[in-house]
C-alpha cells in the first residue's frame, strides 16, 4: 500500500469517526442528556465501570489513529468524570497510546511514521533526529508543554536510538502537564484562566 493510499485511508476512518461522534451526540441529545451537565454525568456515573474503560479506550484509540481532535476528549473527560478523575483518565488513556504508537513506529520503521505523519511535520522535525542528545531534551520539552504534535513526535522518537523505557519516563512525567493544561483552556476557555492568574 502507497502512503498516499495509506494516508487516505486514516483519513477516512478519521472521518468516520467523527461522523459517529456526531451520531452519539444527536442520539445523546433527543435522549436529554444535554439538557444539563449533571444529566450527563449522572448518566456516565451509572455506567461506574464500563464508562472509563470506554473513555480510556477511546483516548488510546484517537493517539494511534486520529478519530476525533485530542483536545476534545480531553475536555471531555473532564466534563464527565470531574477534574480528578477526568485528568486520571485522560492521563492513562493518552500514556497508553503514546506507548503503542512508539512501539509500533520502532516495529515498522520510517514507512509507517510517513504514513501517520503528514510530511510538513515530518520534515520540520526530522532535523531533531541528528543528535540524540539534544532530540532527548527537545522531545521532553514538547511533551510537556502543549505547543507541539505530540502523537507525530513520539512516532518520530521511534526513528531515533532512544530506549523504550527512557521514552516511557519522559512520557509518564512530561505528559500530566500538558494534558492538565489542555483540559484547562479548553473547559475554562482563556478568559477565565487571565482573570485567574490575574
Amino acid at each position: 500500500m502507497s502512503i498516499t493510499t495509506s494516508r487516505r485511508l486514516i483519513n477516512f476512518i478519521s472521518l468516520c469517526g467523527f461522523f459517529a461522534l456526531i451520531f452519539l451526540t444527536v442520539y445523546f441529545y433527543h435522549l436529554g442528556i444535554f439538557d444539563d451537565l449533571q444529566s450527563l454525568q449522572e448518566f456516565v456515573s451509572q455506567k461506574t465501570f464500563w464508562a472509563p474503560l470506554i473513555f480510556v479506550l477511546i483516548q488510546i484509540l484517537q493517539v494511534v489513529i486520529p478519530i476525533i481532535p485530542g483536545g476534545i476528549s480531553l475536555a471531555a473527560g473532564v466534563l464527565l468524570f470531574g477534574p480528578l478523575e477526568g485528568f486520571l483518565y485522560n492521563y492513562i488513556g493518552i500514556c497508553i497510546g503514546s506507548l503503542i504508537l512508539f512501539w509500533l513506529g520502532r516495529q515498522y520503521g520510517s514507512p509507517l511514521v510517513l504514513r501517520l505523519v503528514n510530511e510538513k511535520t515530518y520534515y520540520k522535525y526530522i532535523h531533531w533526529l541528528d543528535n540524540q542528545k539534544r532530540f532527548d531534551r527537545l522531545f521532553t520539552l514538547a511533551i510537556f508543554f502543549p505547543i507541539a504534535p505530540d502523537d507525530a513526535l513520539c512516532l518520530m522518537a521511534s526513528l531515533t536510538k532512544i530506549s523504550f523505557k527512557k521514552f516511557t519516563w519522559i512520557i509518564l512525567l512530561a505528559k500530566p502537564a500538558s494534558v492538565f493544561a489542555y483540559s484547562l483552556v479548553l473547559l475554562y476557555g482563556s478568559e477565565h484562566i487571565i482573570q485567574f492568574l490575574l
